[in-house]
């Protein structure tokens, strides 16, 4: 039979009967304890009270923070990453930034657009020890609750740039320990969710530098207009200092505060060897900006349409060539402000081969109101002039019906009985080549080709080379459209000479390289390769302005009626530009003509271009002969003499001025000397006798010649060729 063991009885505390002398006393069948035992049993009392308390203390604060971050809202990025929409050229480079819907600028930016240098100055001035802590600092934190203990009010806050992009994302206005304790939490969220770098980019996109600018890169621009990877060890100093005290530390308002905190910067950069005394000493001395710059404002007419075009994109890449862009605009804004009030010029260039877009000027000044400069004259309805004749010479030339070396003639004539075109200068050059009269941009021959290769047929190719022709209301295409009677853009104008340079092949423009991938579309012509050489190859041979050398480019010229819009178009086998000037509210402008306003600034627009103009190549196809190595059909287009070249040479005498029956005031009532009357013959066989009442008064090479009248009234004026062919006027002289 088993003895039972009675149990030990209950400590003091513990639940035991207690003496009133404080001396432990034994019932009946119980064993009081021994001094021994009772002094070994009061430590693990003591260490599981302290225990217990400590287990409090931790639990209950992390009971309570686990409580709040419960009550926190997910965290919420879609404000903060909002950014400015910015335009930039093909090769990345800023052109034009828009700001939000709210006005602030915030342009993108990431730790690679910096110099690493200046994110080394960010940390040790911000936050030395970013790289480790989770984005809670605890050393910094236990700093600022000792100087909030000692002095009773915040001091410092103790803040990570995690914590301050916590700040930038979620501001909330208060200084309090719960503002603390959340910014504490969302640093640690946004450490989890983006990582350092991912922290370290959103506080370079949004850290504040006073007034609408946000981030490092839209106050580096604002501040010192380039990039911020392009900053001296003084601007990243003073961008680093800024955010703390955005306003208060403002370089255009108070430029003594802004310069004591880059300097401070400047001093634990150096401090700590991120940069050398020598160095932060040369640094300082820099001056500090006293004024904020404009943001880059490059092909504003392009940027805008591209916006209008995809508003949701917030970074677009456009075909421009930024350094191009700049220049042309720079040419542009010169040249028109030479010419006068009003006077605005545009400019268009594409590069042949991939038919992209490199520079795109829309006006002399997108902000001078008084040129109208927010139109964009590049996408303006107007006359070319006679920019379109080499497209009717291609015609003509494809359809066989003329050759560079055809013959034709330059002699005033009627065309449909009331049609009767005159040259710029009123004077007539006879019988002359195609390629002669191409590049003297004459009109009757010209008029002549149209006839042949018929108005409706000329503009159906037009319009099916893709361009936009605009004919006067219920009116059927006539003869005047080879010398400008009707509208077209500066942009397609540009896109058909491009076609010029291509073979035929006109370009479908190609503005930005960033969008969605599209179909190539189908190819449109403007002329066959061999046409087009024809015309290049004659163009290029154009009497080039004043002070440009010839052979360079093949271009061509116009100018509107009224002196309203002065055009020149050129190109190589590189790139087309074309050139307008002129004023956007179409009024006139005495002396505006296209060979002496335009073609300079095109030829100059080519040399900032750079490099060695590169001529269009010859097709095996093409014809390379004289006029008599012709076949008899495109020797000369007349219709009333066989198809020989004598035939073509040999055209009638005929005096064109003065015209008979004319009466002509030469002033010969006043005193001095007789004025002298210009005579003008076309056709012949030179040299012309020319003869007044049947004396000879002069004989020339030329079909141009001279008298002086020894009185007013009548004469017959008759001419007289090498054949023996002759003419006669008869003019009344006053």
């Amino acid at each position: 039979m088993d003895r039972e063991i009675p149990s030990p009885p209950p400590f003091a505390g513990e639940g035991g009967p207690r003496s009133g002398s404080g001396e432990g006393s034994a019932t009946s069948g119980e064993v009081a304890p021994s001094p021994a035992c009772s002094a070994g049993t009061l430590p693990r009392k003591g260490g599981r009270v302290f225990g217990g308390a400590t287990a409090l203390l931790i639990l209950l604060p992390a009971l309570t923070l686990w409580r709040f971050v419960a009550t926190l809202p997910p965290l919420d990025l879609t404000q903060a990453s909002l950014r400015s929409t910015v335009i930039l050229d093909r090769d990345r480079h800023l052109l034009r930034p828009f700001a939000t819907a709210d006005g602030r600028w915030r342009l993108p930016v990431t730790g690679a657009d910096v110099d690493p240098r200046m994110l080394a100055m960010l940390k040790a001035y911000e936050d030395r020890r970013f790289a480790d802590h989770p984005g809670i600092d605890p050393a910094a934190t236990l700093r600022a609750a000792w100087q909030w203990l000692r002095h009773g009010r915040i001091v410092s806050g103790g803040s990570t740039l995690s914590m301050q992009v916590a700040r930038l994302v979620e501001p909330r206005p208060e200084r309090s320990l719960s503002a603390k304790l959340r910014q504490m939490v969302r640093a640690v969220q946004l450490e989890r969710r983006l990582g350092k770098d991912g922290v370290l980019d959103l506080y370079l996109a949004l850290a504040p530098y006073g007034g609408p600018v946000e981030g490092l890169r839209a106050a580096s621009f604002a501040y010192f207009g380039r990039e911020p990877a392009r900053l001296s060890f003084a601007e990243s100093a003073l961008l680093v200092g800024l955010p703390q005290a955005p306003e208060a530390r403002r370089p255009d308002r108070y430029p003594a505060r802004a310069r004591q905190a880059r300097d401070r910067v400047l001093d634990i950069a150096a401090a700590r060897g991120i940069i050398t005394p020598a160095e932060a000493k040369a640094a300082k001395a820099e001056p500090v900006p006293d004024q904020r710059k404009p943001f880059p404002m490059f092909a504003a007419h392009a940027a805008e349409a591209a916006v209008a075009a995809d508003p949701a994109a917030r970074v677009q890449r456009l075909s421009l060539d930024g350094r191009l862009q700049a220049s042309l605009e720079r040419l542009a804004a010169e040249r028109a402000a030479a010419m006068g009030p009003g006077i605005s010029a545009a400019i268009l260039a594409i590069d042949n081969r991939t038919g992209g877009v490199i520079a795109q000027v829309g006006s002399a000044g997108y902000l001078d109101a008084s040129r109208s400069g927010a139109i964009d004259m590049t996408g303006a309805i107007r006359s070319p002039g006679s920019a379109l004749k080499p497209f009717i010479y291609a015609l003509a030339f494809e359809n066989g019906i003329a050759h560079p070396e055809t013959l034709l003639d330059d002699r005033p004539v009627r065309f449909a009985g009331s049609y009767a075109p005159e040259n710029f200068d009123l004077s007539y050059q006879g019988t002359v080549t195609a390629r002669r009269a191409l590049q003297l941009s004459l009109n009757v021959p010209a008029v002549d080709l149209l006839e042949a290769v018929g108005a409706a047929r000329f503009i159906a190719r037009l319009r099916g080379a893709g361009a936009r022709i605009d004919l006067p209301r219920d009116t059927a295409p006539g003869l005047p459209v080879a010398l400008g009677g009707l509208g077209i853009t500066l942009t397609d104008l540009a896109r058909l000479f491009s076609g010029l340079a291509r073979g035929g092949s006109v370009p479908d423009l190609i503005r930005r390289l960033d969008g969605p991938a599209a179909s190539p579309p189908p190819e449109l012509r403007v002329t066959e390769p061999v046409a087009a050489w024809y015309v290049a190859d004659t163009l290029r041979g154009a009497p080039p302005p004043e002070n440009a050398l010839p052979n360079r480019i093949a271009f061509k010229t116009g100018t509107s009626y009224g002196y309203r819009d002065a055009l020149a178009v050129g190109f190589d086998r590189r790139v087309t530009i074309a050139v307008w000037v002129g004023r956007p509210d179409g009024n006139a402008v005495p002396g505006l003509v296209g060979r002496a306003v335009a073609a300079p600034i095109l030829f100059d627009a080519f040399s900032r271009f750079g490099g060695e103009p590169d001529s269009v190549p010859m097709p095996r196809d093409a014809l390379v002969t004289s006029t008599a190595g012709l076949p008899p059909p495109l020797r000369h287009i007349r219709k009333d003499v066989p198809k020989t070249l004598s035939a073509a040479l040999g055209s009638a005498l005929k005096i064109a001025y003065p015209p008979d029956g004319a009466r002509i005031d030469l002033g010969l009532a006043e005193p001095g000397p007789a004025p002298s009357l210009a005579l003008k013959a076309l056709g012949g066989v030179p040299p012309l006798t020319w003869m007044v009442n049947s004396l000879p008064v002069a004989e020339s090479a030329r079909r141009q010649s001279e008298w002086s009248p020894d009185g007013a009234g009548f004469a017959r004026i008759s001419v007289m060729d090498a054949s023996g062919a002759s003419d006669s006027v008869v003019v009344r002289l006053e």
